[in-house]
């Protein structure tokens, strides 16, 4: 079975830039003074392991085939929660529309571009590279793509050019740079303030509506209906960072970006209970997810999660991005290794592989990102 027997649309998302430290966001036009947003990697993380449950422990495929059996067999209590990890994605999203219009905001177009590509370039083709050899080796059980479809994969292209993934989730990757190339076209190319930043959000809303009802490819792929909201929703609650709470714009935004996002993932993730299904999630439990994931983002933008600031938090949010491009693939060899070649125990066997993924995020964090990062930053905007 090759790496494309795929994931369901309840896949985890690319994390966006590390962002530890706010610009000086203005109220009535006055300064509150930087401000450490170590809250948000938090909630990074979080998402991060809501999604590693999900891949684990929340539906079938190939990590039925690690397991030796449905994952419903290894946990019968936990996985009908798991299965709620997918929701992950749409926080992640909305995460990225916070952090993306706080990183563009007073940026050229090339700085902007320089730290997008520079963010997530250098671990992506080593995940890619080391997925591809990890499944070469004559004992895995998983297929390695191609040479031909590998070399493609590292464009990051190889959604819209029909090519098989070599990392499932990379499908989050493609929808974060078409919402990067909308917001550098419209925000940062002519500039970021307040206002041009409001008619962004309200464009697309009705764009990406007006896509959906008309059921044309072409404006589906570039407008995303799907994921609008909760890319738009975190600009919102950005701005209601930036210019504080009294904003009714802003929450105007946020909150059209609640109900039609939560009308989405109950439309995409939702259905009937059935016995042939792997798992049922309530349309309750969705919204609930969606609820709090936009619950808590919002907390951070109103400074009510400042007493997390804990100096760990902000290496947790530098190795979500790694942990999240190589836990699935990798991790089902390493749960087959130690469940079913050594024998343990399936409550032992998912936490030691999370715990190595995140270690394996580590490494590729210090010995990949942190010194390719800034040489490819500089490369593309050599006036930094």
């Amino acid at each position: 079975m090759t790496v494309t027997a795929q994931l369901t649309a309840g896949a985890p998302p690319a994390a966006p830039e590390l962002v530890t430290t706010a610009p000086q966001p203005v109220i009535r036009g006055r300064s509150r003074g930087p401000s450490r947003l170590r809250a948000l990697d938090g909630l990074r993380l979080l998402a991060a392991l809501m999604v590693a449950a999900y891949h684990f422990g929340g539906r079938d495929g190939e990590i039925a085939q690690a397991w030796g059996g449905s994952p419903l067999q290894q946990f019968p209590t936990a996985a009908p929660l798991f299965a709620y990890g997918c929701l992950g994605v749409q926080i992640f999203f909305v995460i990225s529309g916070f952090v993306i219009c706080l990183s563009g905001w007073g940026r050229t177009l090339r700085a902007f571009i320089a730290s997008r590509v520079s963010r997530l370039f250098p671990a992506y083709w080593v995940a890619i590279l080391l997925v591809t050899a990890v499944f070469a080796l004559p004992w895995v059980a998983y297929k390695a793509l191609p040479p031909s479809e590998v070399l493609t994969n590292l464009t990051m292209l190889q959604q819209p050019l029909g090519v098989d993934r070599v990392l499932g989730v990379c499908w989050t990757l493609w929808a974060e740079m078409r919402f990067y190339a909308l917001f550098a076209l419209c925000v940062v190319l002519p500039g970021a303030t307040r206002g041009r930043v409001v008619l962004f959000c309200t464009g697309w809303t009705l764009a990406a509506a007006l896509a959906q009802a008309v059921h044309e490819p072409l404006l589906d792929t570039v407008l995303m209906p799907d994921y609008a909201p909760f890319f738009i929703g975190g600009i919102g609650l950005y701005l209601l960072h930036r210019y504080g709470s009294r904003d009714p714009v802003a929450w105007a935004i946020v909150l059209v970006s609640w109900l039609i996002g939560q009308h989405y993932a109950v439309v995409r993730l939702w259905h009937a209970p059935s016995v042939d299904a792997f798992s049922y999630r309530s349309t309750t439990g969705i919204i609930a997810v969606i609820t709090l994931g936009f619950a808590l983002v919002a907390a951070v933008a109103l400074g009510k999660l400042h007493w997390a600031n804990w100096r760990w938090l902000t290496v947790a949010g530098a190795l979500t991005y790694p942990f999240y491009l190589v836990h699935e693939h990798l991790g089902w060899v390493v749960v087959r290794a130690l469940h079913q070649g050594a024998g343990l125990p399936s409550y032992a066997t998912l936490p030691l592989t999370v715990g190595l993924m995140l270690l394996l995020a580590w490494v590729l964090h210090r010995f990949v990102e942190r010194p390719l990062t800034p040489v490819l930053k500089r490369s593309i905007d050599p006036r930094r």
